[in-house]
């Protein structure tokens, strides 16, 4: 040292001084990077993934029956009495109803992003509060309220016939009902729906001819066959020691012969059995004029007729992974392909949720790897490829604390979550950036040539402390607002202001801890003078 010359060392004045400090040879340093890394891969690998992210959605539906009621008096007595009742709940944006006879069907639609249980339980609560001033003769309301986060199905699977092995609609739908009844044992599988079954059923053939000449109205048969199909309560004594035992028995029509005895009137003396007047099968619902039609290509030219085609739908809970769900369902159905071929049958997947979700998050973190390589490449003229290579550690710290904290808050992994972690790629930078770029230019200075590494890292850090801390501050504030922006796109867009912000002030820890560590560890020291 020049004589006259003294080093002076200044004093820590704030935070980042302090973490720079106690971090720069603590033992702890590396094992707590490498947890963090840890965790954000475990974060990664285990996050519930979409493709998008599930918006709330509050509502219902209130069906009112008044048997004998035409669309006027059902609309004058039921739906604008109950509409001003239901438009008095916090939170209701639109109330819509339909008149139609005998029924009345009320429409409810609450501000997005209003939470669903509790919407319903006011729904609920509202409904029943107002009973009393139904006019007489309407029958209690029936409140359906809408459950969105279940009615999107991540894998809808259609079932056709391939070949023809006299396999029937009822044999396809019993041998669809077995397969639907395992898949919905899957864990956090909401429900399951079939579009397009014909279900099984007796069919009643009445001929209106006959009727009259027996002066037997329909009704009257209906009534007679609901009387022994519908589940009832019987009273059996036995004979040891007389005790009364309720019991329920099953329905009474267990074949064609059960109905074609049933007794329907009693006509000049002589018994009219429901076989006289009608003719009774075991069918599908013929009723239901509903088809579900299917063209799939066979050795490459595709069918000349579409055929008949069951679709069942899969939902998953919400916050449940739709990759992991998607993925047990196609198992499943693999395990049944033997069975299915036996009877003749195929399936093709019309929808992969889960493989569409897995799509996207993979190709948007392939997207941030690159971006950053992209980053790294770019800092090398600029500050060296030591000071580069600092920088370019400490970005995956950040995104991975960041997901960590994501996956803390029960936030799932979607297209948008990951579009804020690229977003925040760009800025998150900065505060490492400037940390090394003050390191490399302190250590030039002719003022710190006798100084000590380890003293020139804590002093730098400490004095870019304050600005930095402001301009990232700065930068969180202008994301914040765009929580509080409502309606769909609000919801949607509803993981930018949650995940950028915290990735600023993950970004300001990594780089007054790991950023200084990195740097003694990496960067080699030159003396000052220039």
């Amino acid at each position: 040292m020049k004589k006259g010359m003294s080093v002076k060392h200044s004093k820590i004045k704030n935070i980042a001084g302090y973490l720079a400090r106690a971090f720069l040879k603590n033992p702890l340093t590396p094992i707590l990077a490498i947890a963090i890394l840890s965790l954000g891969y475990i974060s990664l690998e285990i996050m519930p993934r979409e493709e998008d992210p599930q918006i709330a959605v509050s509502g219902g539906s209130i069906i009112i029956s008044m048997p004998g009621a035409s669309p006027v008096e059902i609309d004058n007595a039921i739906l604008k009495p109950f509409e001003r009742k239901i438009s008095e709940i916090k939170g209701v944006k639109d109330v819509y109803s339909t008149a139609m006879n005998n029924v009345g069907i009320l429409n409810v639609q609450y501000k997005i992003g209003e939470d669903r249980e509790n919407s319903n339980l006011k729904l609920y609560d509202k409904v029943m509060q107002n009973m009393d001033s139904l006019p007489g003769g309407a029958m209690n309301p029936i409140v359906k309220p809408f459950d969105i986060d279940i009615d999107v199905p991540i894998v809808t699977v259609a079932f056709y016939k391939k070949k023809d092995l006299g396999i029937d609609h009822i044999k396809l739908y019993k041998q669809i009902k077995d397969i639907q009844q395992d898949i919905n044992a899957i864990q956090d599988i909401a429900k399951t729906t079939l579009k397009g079954a014909k279900r099984p059923q007796f069919n009643v053939l009445m001929d209106l001819d006959k009727l009259s000449a027996y002066h037997i109205s329909v009704i009257q048969i209906a009534k007679s066959i609901q009387a022994i199909a519908k589940n009832s309560s019987e009273i059996d004594i036995p004979s040891k020691d007389n005790r009364l035992v309720v019991f329920g028995v099953k329905n009474a029509i267990n074949s064609v012969e059960d109905l074609q005895n049933l007794i329907i009137a009693k006509y000049m003396g002589s018994l009219i059995y429901l076989k006289d007047v009608a003719k009774v099968e075991y069918y599908y619902d013929i009723q239901n004029y509903k088809d579900a039609l299917i063209s799939y290509k066979v050795d490459g030219s595709p069918l000349s007729n579409p055929e008949d085609q069951v679709t069942m739908t899969v939902s998953k809970l919400k916050g449940a992974n739709a990759v992991h769900l998607a993925e047990k369902v196609l198992d499943m159905l693999k395990e049944y392909e033997p069975e299915l071929q036996k009877n003749g049958l195929g399936y093709i997947i019309t929808r992969n949720y889960g493989e569409r979700a897995n799509e996207a998050v993979n190709e948007l973190v392939h997207h941030l790897v690159l971006t950053i390589a992209i980053i790294s490449l770019i800092l090398i003229p600029f500050l060296g490829w030591r000071e580069s290579l600092v920088v370019t550690i400490a970005v995956p710290m950040i995104l991975a604390a960041t997901l960590f904290i994501a996956y803390m808050t029960d936030q799932t992994i979607n297209r948008i979550t990951l579009f804020a972690f690229l977003l925040s790629l760009g800025l998150i930078v900065d505060d490492a950036i400037i940390v090394i770029e003050n390191i490399h230019r302190r250590m030039h200075l002719k003022e710190t040539q006798d100084q000590s590494f380890d003293q020139i890292i804590i002093e730098a850090t400490d004095e870019i402390g304050p600005s930095t801390n402001i301009a990232t501050i700065a930068i969180m504030l202008t994301m914040i607002p765009m929580a509080f922006v409502g309606g769909m796109m609000g919801q949607f867009m509803l993981p930018i202001p949650l995940n950028v912000p915290v990735a600023l002030a993950v970004s300001l820890f990594v780089a007054y801890v790991f950023a200084p560590y990195l740097a003694k560890k990496f960067i080699k020291r030159a003396k000052g003078g220039h």
